[in-house]
């Protein structure tokens, strides 16, 4: 298996990283020869449809970004910052914090970001006495202004419907978990197993406003709100200064060929072409072998990656990923 390797990447040498497919095993070994700060390595299988890929990628250029009021963080809080931080070791009773969420054949990226963010937030802000899993069904299939549903969002109005009009509970599909769970079922999008094949065709779903069966909370009375709405200056600072004061963070960037393939290390883009914008959660940050990254929640099953989580360069804006950060203060009741 090792001369195998060799040979696959000795014949990768010299050859245009647009010319193979993203997800052989020559476009893997290329990466891993040309670089040292990550580990790329299968997540999926050779034959997935590139309709589910790029679908996977949905979020979609934020012209109201620029509208949201810029939250600064002062000198003081600044100088207070620690090298690394991982909110999962500060706050264990908050469980979503170490949530991987599946947002299936859809283009729903910008929602679970959002979402995810959120109810980490509610935690946080209570100080792990209060508990929401923020529904992506709903915010999905009920913010007409967000964007296209599962053909993409804007982070920038997932969160300013949740300041508006209010978010219902909801967990992840199957689970019978709050008002509205996810709809959409994961698919095969990583090693063989026993979840559908996927196809990238999944429609929106429709916006029903009703709880499930079993669920005894009104709709209307399970929705939870934000106080406030705001963006973060793309310096490096003040985002680490927002997570460590606030909770985790929606971003978007954009995503490269490169990064289907990853599993461990610091991400930084090298090879293969942009496939769209992409929505995420990012949650604290660190320095592995010098270099510097933000730790990242994706939400492409726990299978995809380092069991569903990433890291990237930090403090270079790197694929755009420190210039588009949102996020918001709970209205707690």
């Amino acid at each position: 298996m090792q001369m195998l390797f060799v040979v696959v990447a000795v014949c990768a040498c010299g050859v245009a990283a647009d010319t193979l497919h993203p997800l052989s095993d020559e476009f893997i070994a290329m990466i891993n020869g040309r670089q040292n700060t990550w580990t790329a390595g299968r997540n999926f299988p050779l034959d997935t449809p590139f309709a589910h890929i790029k679908k996977l990628m949905g979020a979609l250029p934020d012209q109201h970004f620029k509208n949201l009021d810029v939250k600064m963080h002062g000198d003081e809080v600044l100088a207070s910052l620690p090298a690394q931080y991982d909110p999962r070791d500060r706050y264990p009773d908050c469980p979503t914090l170490n949530e991987v969420r599946d947002q299936g054949s859809c283009g729903s990226c910008w929602a679970f970001g959002a979402v995810e963010a959120m109810s980490d937030r509610v935690c946080i802000a209570s100080n792990g006495t209060k508990h929401i899993h923020f529904s992506a069904e709903d915010l999905l299939s009920c913010c007409p202004i967000c964007g296209l549903g599962c053909n993409g969002g804007m982070p920038t109005l997932a969160w300013e419907y949740w300041k508006h009009f209010g978010i219902v509970s909801g967990g992840s599909y199957n689970s019978s978990q709050g008002c509205r769970p996810y709809e959409i079922p994961p698919c095969e999008h990583h090693v063989p197993g026993n979840r559908l094949p996927c196809s990238g065709d999944s429609s929106t779903p429709k916006c029903v406003k009703k709880c499930e069966d079993g669920y005894n909370v009104d709709y209307h009375k399970d929705k939870h709100y934000g106080k406030h709405v705001y963006s973060v200056s793309r310096d490096e600072a003040q985002i680490r200064a927002e997570i460590y004061k606030n909770g985790p963070v929606e971003a978007a960037f954009t995503v490269y060929s490169d990064l289907l393939n990853y599993k461990t290390g610091v991400y930084v883009h090298n090879e293969g072409s942009a496939l769209g914008g992409h929505a995420i959660k990012i949650l604290g940050w660190g320095v592995e072998n010098d270099n510097k990254y933000w730790l990242i929640a994706n939400s492409w099953n726990s299978d995809w990656g380092d069991n569903g989580f990433f890291k990237i360069i930090r403090g270079e804006d790197h694929c755009g990923i420190e210039s588009s950060v949102v996020a918001g203060e709970p209205l707690l009741s």
